[in-house]
């Protein structure tokens, strides 16, 4: 079994990687079938409107996870690893109002986020708790295409073709991978440890290396890296509320201050490190 570093830590909008990564990406995918030629477009046929709902947790859930946004965003043609967060808000309160949509690379298609984006808590879809069904319409509202993808955790998102595939083979992973350092359980990697007399982290790198040059594997971790140390110093800059209707109030700078000021006042605190570390987790 061969999970890349990259399938484990992605970069993304939160807070939720299944309720906020997930739907953005499905709709970002959708977009790119409406444009691709995989599906049988009636002869002359334009997509002029394109809806989509979510279901089951997603649907029960979804206002406090930003699912709602995320879905708006990714029809907009923003993707989690690439959203301005700062931006993020402005772009859906602009196609509320305009009530349409311009991804880049398609026309402009109608979406009404009032109308055409539901929360259907009442019809869950078969495959997974985390259910969203994408459709275009033509401009007399006739249906032209309709995907369904599901948000399987960690913002791994498949279709329904593809769960139904990933079922039938019994794993979610990809086993077609061949790396040197191939592992099931904690068991057999720290048996490869002990025979190859390397760490986990340098047979976790020859794996990887197996799938990318070694510099674009240090630029990729460099990236995350990065977005990390970005989100923390974000956090710690910013008052006000959370967004996601929850109204959870930002907490993480008044304490950085909060602490700033014992370092400067000298004052001992045998947990200021576990101070520190919650202020960063924030």
């Amino acid at each position: 079994m061969f999970l890349s570093v990259f399938d484990l830590f992605k970069i993304g909008i939160g807070p939720s990687s299944s309720h906020t990564m997930g739907p953005m990406t499905a709709a970002r995918r959708f977009l790119d079938e409406v444009a691709g030629d995989d599906w049988p477009r009636p002869a002359g046929a334009k997509v002029d409107r394109v809806a989509a709902s979510l279901h089951g947790s997603l649907a029960y859930t979804g206002i406090g996870h930003g699912s709602d946004r995320a879905v708006v965003l990714g029809l907009a043609g923003q993707t989690p690893q690439t959203v301005d967060p700062d931006q993020a808000d402005s772009i859906v309160e602009r196609i509320a109002a305009e009530k349409r949509i311009s991804p880049p690379g398609h026309p402009s298609y109608r979406f009404d986020p009032a109308t055409d984006l539901v929360l259907d808590r009442k019809t869950p879809l078969s495959g997974h708790a985390n259910g969203m069904a994408f459709c275009a319409y033509d401009a007399d509202d006739r249906l032209l295409l309709k995907r369904i993808y599901y948000s399987i955790g960690g913002g791994f998102v498949v279709s329904e073709e593809e769960l139904q595939r990933m079922k039938a083979k019994g794993s979610a992973t990809s086993e077609g991978k061949k790396v040197p350092y191939p592992f099931k359980n904690a068991v057999e990697m720290l048996s490869m440890a002990a025979k190859s007399g390397l760490s986990i982290a340098d047979m976790k790198r020859v794996n990887e290396e197996t799938q990318m040059t070694r510099e674009e594997l240090d630029a990729g971790l460099d990236g995350i890296w990065s977005a990390m140390k970005g989100c923390i110093e974000r956090g710690l800059s910013q008052d006000g509320i959370m967004p996601g209707g929850l109204k959870v109030r930002r907490r993480a700078r008044q304490l950085h201050d909060r602490l700033q000021e014992q370092w400067r006042q000298n004052r001992p605190n045998p947990l200021l490190a576990n101070d520190w570390l919650s202020i960063y987790a924030m």
